[in-house]
C-alpha cells in the first residue's frame, strides 16, 4: 500500500539570525573556577563578568577558598565576580557574606535562596542589601521564590537573581515562558538583573537574549562553541562528516566487505 504524499510544512515564524556577539544585548558571564581560564576570559571584551560556586571550585581542585578568591580578584578587577557562601545556618551565612565582601569592591555575594532545611534567606538578603552588599541570589527555580525575595527588599536594591533555567529544562519544563514571566514580574525593579543560570547549549544564549534576560552565565565547554555563531550550516555539515571519517581512520576500523555469491534455489 502506497503511503500518502505529505507536503513539508514550513514555520511562518521568523527568527532574527545573530551573526556576531556584538548583536546580543544579554551580558555573558564566564562560569568556572579555573584560574588559567579566568585569566584568558578576562581579556575578552564580550565576557562581562564571572561567577563561581563551591561545586565548580571542588571540580577545579581548589583547596583554600580565600586564596582562590584573592587570586581571582587580582585578575578580575573591573568586572563583577560572584563568590558563594557555603554555611547552612543563616547567621553564619551572614558572617561569611560580610567577610567575602571585604575582599574587593567588584564582588557579588551568592546567597542560596534557601538553606538545606528549606528555610528562606529572604530576610538575610534584605539585610545584606540594605547594608550596601551586592547579592547574587542563587538556586532559584520558581516565581514564588522570586516573590519572597522582592517583597522583602528595597525597590532600589542592586542585585542579581540567578534562575536555573537549564535545570528547569532538565525537569521537562520549557524555561523560556518561565523566564519571560519573571522578567515581567521584575519590570519595576530597575536595579535587579535576571541571570539565566545552568545553560545546556549555545542556543540558550539566544533564548536568554530574546526573552530579555540581563545576564547568562556560561561554562567553559559552551564558551568554546561561540565561534560557531553564524556559521554556514553546509560547511558545518561537511566538517561533521569529515570528523566521523577522520576518527574512523585514526581508530583503524575495518569491516570485511567480501560478498558471497547468492545461491539460486530454483
Amino acid at each position: 500500500m502506497a503511503l500518502p504524499c505529505i507536503e513539508p510544512r514550513t514555520s511562518k515564524k521568523k527568527y532574527k539570525m545573530v551573526k556576531s556577539l556584538s548583536q546580543l544585548k544579554v551580558k555573558i558571564f564566564a562560569d568556572g573556577a579555573n584560574i588559567d581560564s579566568i585569566k584568558s576570559m578576562s581579556k575578552l571584551s564580550y565576557i562581562k563578568g564571572f561567577t563561581t560556586n563551591p561545586t565548580l571550585m571542588k571540580k577545579s581542585n581548589i583547596k583554600d577558598y580565600k586564596d582562590f578568591a584573592l587570586e581571582a580578584l587580582k585578575i578580575v578587577q573591573n568586572k563583577p565576580i560572584s563568590f558563594e557562601v557555603f554555611a547552612d545556618e543563616i547567621d553564619e551565612m551572614e558572617n561569611q557574606a560580610r567577610e567575602i565582601n571585604s575582599w574587593g569592591k567588584n564582588i557579588f555575594i551568592k546567597i542560596p535562596v534557601t538553606n538545606t532545611k528549606g528555610e528562606s534567606t529572604a530576610n538575610l538578603i534584605s539585610k545584606l542589601s540594605n547594608s550596601g552588599i551586592f547579592c547574587n541570589v542563587t538556586a532559584i527555580f520558581t516565581k514564588e521564590q522570586i516573590f519572597k525575595i522582592i517583597e522583602k527588599i528595597n525597590i532600589d536594591s542592586k542585585m542579581i537573581l540567578s534562575v536555573f533555567a537549564g535545570r528547569i529544562a532538565d525537569s521537562g519544563i520549557d524555561p523560556v515562558p518561565v523566564m519571560q514571566d519573571i522578567i515581567y514580574t521584575l519590570r519595576d525593579y530597575k536595579n535587579i538583573e535576571l541571570l539565566w543560570a545552568s545553560p545546556r547549549e549555545l542556543l540558550n544564549i539566544f533564548q536568554a537574549d530574546q526573552v530579555g534576560c540581563h545576564i547568562i552565565t556560561v561554562a567553559d565547554d559552551l564558551l568554546k562553541k561561540l565561534n560557531n555563531i553564524g556559521k554556514d550550516l553546509n560547511e558545518f555539515s561537511l566538517e561533521t562528516v569529515s570528523m566521523f571519517y577522520n576518527d574512523a581512520q585514526a581508530a583503524g576500523y575495518k569491516i570485511n566487505s567480501n560478498l558471497t555469491n547468492k545461491k539460486n534455489f530454483n
